[in-house]
């Protein structure tokens, strides 16, 4: 019901842009925002954007990324620029309805 889109390969210092749209079936989200999950290690927090357009960021992506919501959409962005090798992840969106909705993951391969 959370369907991302934009990952891939990027080489440091570049730039990617994924989004994350809702399905239909889910109503009155507040927060969505996006997780990443490196190799081995544990899943992380990287911004978050309430349905009254609050922001907060991780402080590994502060000045790098930035999040953004068309709530008429559904649908969740995030800008990544200055990409470095340590971004490399599985990205996961996430909705927060009336309970959480989580997407399939998206890779981010950021090459040295």
């Amino acid at each position: 019901q959370l369907v991302e889109s934009g990952g891939g390969l990027v080489q440091a210092g570049g730039s990617l842009r994924l989004s994350c749209a809702a399905s239909g079936s889910i109503f009155s989200i507040n927060a969505m925002g996006w997780y990443r999950q490196a190799p081995g290690k544990q899943r992380e927090l990287v911004a978050t954007i309430t349905s009254g357009g609050r922001i907060n960021y991780a402080d590994f992506v502060k000045g790098r990324f930035t999040i953004s919501r068309d709530n008429a959409k559904n649908t969740v962005y995030l800008q990544m620029n200055s990409l470095k090798p340590e971004d490399t992840a599985v990205y996961y969106c996430y909705a927060v309805a009336y309970t959480i909705y989580w997407g399939q993951g998206t890779q981010v391969i950021v090459s040295s």
